[in-house]
């Protein structure tokens, strides 16, 4: 069987193909929840067909997770249409994980399936720090729980808010500079950016593991989580493929039986 997964951010969305449990191929495209079910089909075949993955006629399932609604009337009708299958939607009552939150339909599809493929590939109890378009530190028991966490402002949203708000600064690009004081006005802000996203990242996680009590590891995940290999030792693993490998095993789970 080869699956689609599908994981829609605010800011990107992810197609990967998987062929017995692995990740075969990833690509990723902004997310446009307009796009319309042909528009899709064209991209994904083209893709396909460059990488030497065959057509989209050997796909034979798909799953969905989105944090856009508005992207799952065509994402739904490009399984139905050119897969020829119902696609499988990632909800909070996703088999085998137990949401112990005050109202657990308020967890994120996307923190779902990061706790998944996190508790999958590393058992738990876990601390998943997701960097997208928020930061999220997600907490996962011994047990695979999803137990809640703390989420904050993307560090792109950081960037954008200093640009947008204050008028003689300008827009930046995000990189860890050599030093921690800046000397002009760009160095100045890339310091405070990069170093204050370190900073509450370190600070986030020395939090939340004494207030949980035990050890815990730290896996960080999401499209900017690169940035920050090597500037902390806060974070035990880099994971770029733990939404892929959560929506993996959540298909697996919902597969009906053969």
């Amino acid at each position: 069987m080869m699956l689609l997964a599908v994981d829609v951010g605010n800011t990107n969305t992810v197609f990967a193909l998987v062929r017995d449990g692995e990740a075969i191929a990833q690509w990723r495209t902004a997310t446009a929840p307009q796009r319309t079910a042909d528009e899709y089909a064209v991209w994904l075949s083209q893709l396909m067909a460059m990488g030497g993955q065959g057509a989209l006629t050997d796909l034979s399932a798909c799953i969905v997770s989105t944090v856009v609604p508005q992207a799952l009337f065509n994402l739904r009708n490009l399984a139905r249409r050119y897969l020829n299958c119902e696609p499988m939607i990632v909800g909070p009552d996703i088999p085998g994980i137990e949401v112990r939150i005050e109202r657990p339909s308020e967890a994120g599809a996307d923190r779902l399936v990061g706790a998944v493929g996190g508790f999958v590939a590393y058992g738990g109890p876990l601390i998943i720090v997701d960097s997208g378009t928020a930061t999220t530190f997600d907490v996962v028991g011994t047990d695979g729980a999803f137990e809640g966490g703390v989420i904050a402002p993307g560090i792109n949203l950081s960037v954008q808010a200093l640009h947008t708000a204050a008028a003689r600064l300008p827009r930046i690009e995000i990189a860890r500079p050599d030093r921690t004081i800046g000397t002009g006005t760009v160095e100045a802000m890339q310091s405070g950016v990069f170093w204050g996203y370190v900073g509450l990242i370190e600070g986030l996680i020395g939090r939340i593991k004494a207030e949980y009590g035990r050890p815990m590891t730290v896996v960080a995940t999401g499209g900017v989580s690169s940035l920050f290999r090597g500037a902390t030792d806060a974070i035990d693993h880099f994971d770029p493929d733990l939404t892929i490998r959560g929506l993996t095993e959540i298909a697996r789970r919902l597969a009906p039986d053969e």
